[in-house]
Protein backbone atom coordinates (compact mmCIF):
# COMPACT_ATOMS: atom_id res chain seq x y z
CA UNK A 1 0.00 0.00 0.00
CA UNK A 2 1.27 3.42 -1.04
CA UNK A 3 0.98 6.25 0.79
CA UNK A 4 1.02 10.23 -0.07
CA UNK A 5 0.19 13.45 1.31
CA UNK A 6 -3.44 14.60 1.14
CA UNK A 7 -3.62 17.76 -1.21
CA UNK A 8 -6.22 20.56 -1.04
CA UNK A 9 -8.51 19.42 -4.04
CA UNK A 10 -9.13 15.42 -2.07
CA UNK A 11 -10.65 17.04 0.95
CA UNK A 12 -13.95 17.28 -0.08
CA UNK A 13 -13.77 13.51 -0.80
CA UNK A 14 -11.67 13.25 2.40
CA UNK A 15 -14.46 14.43 4.26
CA UNK A 16 -17.22 13.17 3.17
CA UNK A 17 -15.21 9.40 3.51
CA UNK A 18 -14.40 10.44 7.39
CA UNK A 19 -18.19 11.15 8.18
CA UNK A 20 -18.97 7.53 6.05
CA UNK A 21 -16.59 5.72 8.16
CA UNK A 22 -17.62 6.98 11.82
CA UNK A 23 -20.96 8.51 11.69
CA UNK A 24 -23.99 7.23 10.72
CA UNK A 25 -25.75 4.53 9.43
CA UNK A 26 -23.16 4.20 6.42
CA UNK A 27 -20.38 3.75 9.22
CA UNK A 28 -22.32 0.66 10.83
CA UNK A 29 -21.52 -0.95 7.14
CA UNK A 30 -17.79 -1.07 8.52
CA UNK A 31 -16.95 -2.30 12.10
CA UNK A 32 -14.52 0.01 13.46
CA UNK A 33 -17.09 3.11 13.55
CA UNK A 34 -18.18 5.16 16.14
CA UNK A 35 -21.75 6.00 15.49
CA UNK A 36 -22.73 4.48 18.51
CA UNK A 37 -21.05 6.73 20.88
CA UNK A 38 -21.00 10.28 18.55
CA UNK A 39 -24.04 11.48 16.59
CA UNK A 40 -22.53 14.85 15.32
CA UNK A 41 -19.64 15.05 12.68
CA UNK A 42 -16.16 13.68 12.94
CA UNK A 43 -14.68 16.50 11.03
CA UNK A 44 -14.67 19.24 8.84
CA UNK A 45 -13.45 20.03 5.46
CA UNK A 46 -12.14 23.41 7.62
CA UNK A 47 -10.71 21.05 10.24
CA UNK A 48 -8.85 18.71 7.58
CA UNK A 49 -7.24 21.81 5.99
CA UNK A 50 -5.60 22.93 9.43
CA UNK A 51 -3.97 19.58 9.47
CA UNK A 52 -2.69 20.24 6.16
CA UNK A 53 -1.29 23.83 7.13
CA UNK A 54 0.42 22.38 9.99
CA UNK A 55 3.67 21.02 9.35
CA UNK A 56 3.65 18.71 11.91
CA UNK A 57 0.92 16.63 10.93
CA UNK A 58 0.54 14.36 7.92
CA UNK A 59 -2.76 13.32 6.28
CA UNK A 60 -2.07 10.37 4.26
CA UNK A 61 -4.25 9.16 1.62
CA UNK A 62 -3.92 5.83 -1.02
CA UNK A 63 -5.66 5.57 -3.92
CA UNK A 64 -7.12 2.54 -5.63
CA UNK A 65 -5.87 1.84 -9.31
CA UNK A 66 -8.49 4.20 -10.51
CA UNK A 67 -7.15 7.19 -8.42
CA UNK A 68 -9.67 7.54 -6.06
CA UNK A 69 -9.07 7.57 -2.33
CA UNK A 70 -10.30 4.68 -0.03
CA UNK A 71 -8.25 5.49 3.12
CA UNK A 72 -6.78 8.11 5.11
CA UNK A 73 -4.48 8.24 8.50
CA UNK A 74 -3.33 10.97 9.77
CA UNK A 75 0.03 11.37 11.77
CA UNK A 76 1.14 13.83 14.01
CA UNK A 77 4.48 14.39 15.09
CA UNK A 78 5.37 15.21 18.91
CA UNK A 79 8.38 15.03 20.37
CA UNK A 80 11.57 12.29 21.43
CA UNK A 81 10.71 10.24 18.18
CA UNK A 82 6.78 9.93 19.38
CA UNK A 83 3.98 10.56 16.71
CA UNK A 84 0.71 10.11 17.15
CA UNK A 85 -1.73 8.28 14.95
CA UNK A 86 -5.58 9.32 14.63
CA UNK A 87 -8.51 8.93 11.96
CA UNK A 88 -7.34 5.61 10.75
CA UNK A 89 -9.83 5.38 7.76
CA UNK A 90 -10.61 2.38 5.66
CA UNK A 91 -14.14 2.70 2.83
CA UNK A 92 -16.90 0.99 5.07
CA UNK A 93 -18.12 -1.04 2.25
CA UNK A 94 -14.06 -2.33 2.24
CA UNK A 95 -13.95 -2.81 5.72
CA UNK A 96 -12.87 -6.67 6.62
CA UNK A 97 -11.18 -7.08 3.66
CA UNK A 98 -7.12 -6.80 5.04
CA UNK A 99 -6.67 -3.31 4.34
CA UNK A 100 -6.97 -1.73 7.56
CA UNK A 101 -4.11 -3.88 8.57
CA UNK A 102 -2.17 -2.78 5.44
CA UNK A 103 -2.55 0.63 6.05
CA UNK A 104 -1.63 0.70 9.71
CA UNK A 105 1.70 -1.25 8.63
CA UNK A 106 1.84 1.41 5.65
CA UNK A 107 1.46 4.59 8.33
CA UNK A 108 4.03 2.95 10.97
CA UNK A 109 6.56 2.38 7.63
CA UNK A 110 6.10 5.70 6.91
CA UNK A 111 6.32 7.70 10.27
CA UNK A 112 9.88 5.70 10.50
CA UNK A 113 10.88 6.78 7.09
CA UNK A 114 9.52 10.26 6.91
CA UNK A 115 9.43 11.34 10.32
CA UNK A 116 12.14 9.12 12.41
CA UNK A 117 9.96 7.61 14.11
CA UNK A 118 10.21 5.25 17.03
CA UNK A 119 7.14 5.25 18.96
CA UNK A 120 3.58 5.47 17.81
CA UNK A 121 0.97 6.72 19.89
CA UNK A 122 -2.43 6.57 19.73
CA UNK A 123 -6.57 6.55 21.70
CA UNK A 124 -8.95 4.56 21.42
CA UNK A 125 -12.65 4.66 23.30
CA UNK A 126 -12.59 2.58 26.04
CA UNK A 127 -15.91 1.05 24.79
CA UNK A 128 -14.65 -0.09 21.56
CA UNK A 129 -13.26 -3.69 23.09
CA UNK A 130 -13.36 -5.04 19.30
CA UNK A 131 -10.98 -1.97 18.76
CA UNK A 132 -8.52 -2.42 21.28
CA UNK A 133 -8.36 -5.87 20.55
CA UNK A 134 -7.63 -4.94 17.29
CA UNK A 135 -4.59 -3.57 17.58
CA UNK A 136 -3.65 -5.09 20.41
CA UNK A 137 -2.82 -7.99 17.92
CA UNK A 138 -0.74 -5.59 16.42
CA UNK A 139 1.41 -4.81 18.95
CA UNK A 140 -0.04 -1.77 20.58
CA UNK A 141 0.07 -2.08 24.61
CA UNK A 142 -2.12 0.14 27.24
CA UNK A 143 0.50 2.80 28.46
CA UNK A 144 -1.99 3.44 31.79
CA UNK A 145 -2.93 6.96 30.72
CA UNK A 146 -6.84 7.27 29.72
CA UNK A 147 -7.73 10.85 28.66
CA UNK A 148 -11.63 12.13 28.98
CA UNK A 149 -13.32 12.62 25.83
CA UNK A 150 -12.88 16.57 25.04
CA UNK A 151 -16.38 17.42 25.56
CA UNK A 152 -16.16 21.43 25.59
CA UNK A 153 -13.63 21.35 22.95
CA UNK A 154 -16.33 19.39 21.02
CA UNK A 155 -19.78 20.62 21.77
CA UNK A 156 -21.21 19.34 18.12
CA UNK A 157 -19.56 15.88 18.15
CA UNK A 158 -23.20 14.39 19.35
CA UNK A 159 -22.14 12.68 22.09
CA UNK A 160 -24.45 9.49 23.38
CA UNK A 161 -22.40 9.00 26.93
CA UNK A 162 -21.63 11.33 29.56
CA UNK A 163 -18.83 9.38 30.34
CA UNK A 164 -16.51 9.00 27.53
CA UNK A 165 -12.99 8.19 27.60
CA UNK A 166 -9.88 7.06 25.55
CA UNK A 167 -7.20 4.13 26.39
CA UNK A 168 -4.10 5.11 25.38
CA UNK A 169 -2.08 3.01 23.91
CA UNK A 170 1.88 3.19 22.62
CA UNK A 171 4.04 0.69 20.14
CA UNK A 172 7.67 0.75 19.61
CA UNK A 173 8.29 0.64 16.18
Amino acid sequence: MTLEEARTEDLPTLHALVERAYRGDTARQGWSHEADLLSGPRTSVAELQAILDDPARHLLVCRDEDGAVRCCVLLWEKDDGLVYLGMLTIDPALQGTGRGKRLLAAAEQWAREHLGANRMEMQVFDRRRELLAFYDRRGYRPTGERRPFPYAEAPDAGALYDDLEFVVLEKPL
